[in-house]
């Protein structure tokens, strides 16, 4: 039975990480339900885009908001304040199209490791969004699935282990 229960675990988190990376304390929340301030403000920045799905988490005490946007082709989760003010974006992108100095960093620590997802991660402060870091999920040649944060300059800033060991 332990055995069982671990394994749905496993794959709910898989599951998860594949979908956007749900936080423990994220909930998905129905777009019509948004604040008008959130809604607003997804818009304005993404006029083209169309809002697929939300979530309302508690980060640090504070409660955001995280608006999935599929512009132009490109998936986009934006994280707001309840005011409407967007704190972060993290934007979808091709593996193929990461900085050589990001590829080849995380390469050199996995040989062999398969891309599942590339984001840039974008942290607004006082309206103006900096590139913070690349963050990138890899299943390695021996099937461990890793987050990995990789600054702009491919210094790896961070890992963390997306499964358990088989």
């Amino acid at each position: 039975m332990r055995q069982v229960v671990s394994f749905l675990l496993a794959v709910a988190l898989i599951g998860l990480v594949s979908a956007g990376r749900l936080a423990a304390d994220e909930e998905k929340f129905p777009l019509g339900k948004l604040p008008k301030a959130v809604s607003e403000a997804v818009k304005k920045r993404f006029p083209k885009g169309e809002m697929t799905e939300a979530a309302k988490e508690s980060e640090n005490g504070k409660t955001v908001y995280e608006v999935t946007v599929k512009d132009g082709g490109t998936k986009i989760d934006v994280t707001l304040t309840p005011d409407g003010t967007i704190t972060m974006l993290e934007k979808e992108v091709a593996a193929k199209d990461l900085p050589k100095e990001v590829t080849e960093a995380v390469e050199k620590k996995y040989p062999k490791a398969t891309y599942k997802l590339a984001e840039e991660v974008i942290k607004v402060e006082a309206g103006k969004e900096k590139l913070s870091y690349y963050e990138v999920v890899v299943v390695t040649a021996d099937k461990k699935t890793l987050e990995i944060e990789v600054s702009p300059d491919g210094t790896i800033k961070k890992e963390e282990k997306k499964d358990k060991d088989k």
